[in-house]
């Protein structure tokens, strides 16, 4: 029985076999020289005292900066008073209406308007005393139960209206509508809305008004027909200067030259 064949006994009978410090070397088989086991360098230890001196670094510099700063007298502020400026003596004049737009819109409405000419005759459109009343203005739309609402909701002020007739025919309307614009600028917004669809009908020719900077004048050269009427044209002029939107309308039995609204609506807009 060789050693091997031993040691496989003694462990099936729970035997504790010692193990031999040396073992013995099976003939014919050449012995391999083992290298020492070599124990691995512990990894961090560098960089952690790399680290730690890094953050000892940081403060130390820290502390020499406050020290430096501390030792230094403070930097003085600027005063918080400003030179006091002389007040001038004397009341200040109000600014004239060339001047301060809203001494003519805040006045008489009315007193902006067009005057009638000469041999017109008052129309049944406007109200006697010049004024439009919101319900009246809303009746103009469409549809008149929505108008009323949004007007309201759009800080409709006022509305002054002037008309006239020449003839049997020809006619002529005049409004300036006021809004308090305290919350939107609603008289661009409105003046854009109305020259939108006063563009979009069919047959429609349309002019900048001069001096007006936003004004447009449209003619309408496809007439309005209704059986038992004479064929009725029309034009309309539609700008708008601070608070106010202005709206001009001109209808005939004949086709409205250009030249008859652009009059009037240039001489409207220098009323205003």
């Amino acid at each position: 029985m060789n050693a091997h064949t031993e040691c496989a006994l003694h462990v099936l009978w729970g035997n504790v076999l010692e193990v031999p410090e040396v073992l013995e070397v099976p003939e014919g088989v050449v012995e391999t020289p083992v290298e020492p086991l070599v124990r691995p360098r512990r990894r961090g230890r560098t960089t952690l005292l790399i680290a730690g001196a890094a953050v000892l670094g940081l403060v130390a510099g820290t502390c020499a900066g406050y020290l430096v700063q501390a030792d230094r007298e403070p930097t003085k502020l600027p005063p918080l008073s400003q030179p006091v400026l002389k007040q001038a003596k004397g009341e200040a004049e109000p600014l004239s209406a060339a001047q301060d737009r809203r001494v003519k819109t805040d006045g008489d409405l009315r007193k902006l308007l067009l005057k009638k000419p000469a041999g017109a005759k008052e129309s049944d459109l406007a109200d006697d005393d010049g004024w439009m009343e919101l319900a009246d203005y809303a009746d103009l739309f469409e549809h008149p139960e929505n108008a009323f609402g949004n007007l309201i909701s759009e800080e409709f002020r006022r509305a002054a209206v002037t008309s006239w007739k020449v003839g049997s025919t020809y006619g002529v309307e005049i409004r300036l509508i006021q809004y308090r614009q305290e919350e939107t600028l609603q008289a661009p917004v409105s003046a854009e809305n109305e020259q939108y669809w006063a563009d979009a009908e069919d047959g429609t020719e349309s002019w900048p008004v001069a001096g007006s900077g936003n004004g447009m004048a449209y003619v309408h050269t496809e007439p309005d027909t209704e059986p038992g009427y004479l064929p009725q044209y029309s034009a309309e002029a539609i700008a708008w200067r601070g608070d106010i939107l202005m709206e001009i309308y001109v209808w005939d039995t004949k086709l409205i030259s250009k030249k008859k609204i652009m009059d009037l609506a240039e001489r409207q807009m220098e009323r205003l």
